[in-house]
């Protein structure tokens, strides 16, 4: 479970489409109080920071739909509540970046 805190442009393919499946994930534990995951460190760090997990979203589906994906999974904006941006991380962006680097998958970080 990730959620990648380096611009969705330089996510490749399976990065930008597996992040934003796993990002409902997060918002629905987070929105309606479901167990799986809930204490998992990438679902815990965006607690408080819905709006941020929003914009993320938005992020997303603007880089999804540059690539021509027909996004059809739009967030509830009344729930992005909490503050705007995130500064906790499970890994830094640095490490972030040198994870996908090694990975070798298309991601232009």
């Amino acid at each position: 479970m990730r959620i990648w805190d380096i611009p969705a442009k330089g996510l490749c393919r399976n990065h930008l489409l597996g992040e934003h499946r796993e990002l409902h994930a997060i918002w629905s534990i987070l929105t309606t109080g479901k167990k799986g995951y809930a204490f998992h460190p990438e679902t815990q760090r965006w607690k408080g920071r819905l709006r941020a997990l929003y914009l993320r979203h938005q992020d997303l589906v603007q880089e999804m739909n540059q690539r021509g994906y027909k996004h059809q999974s739009p967030l509830d904006v009344r729930l992005a509540t909490g503050e705007a941006g995130q500064t906790e991380f499970v890994d830094s962006p640095e490490i972030q970046r040198k994870i996908l680097g090694k990975k070798k998958c298309g991601c232009r970080v």
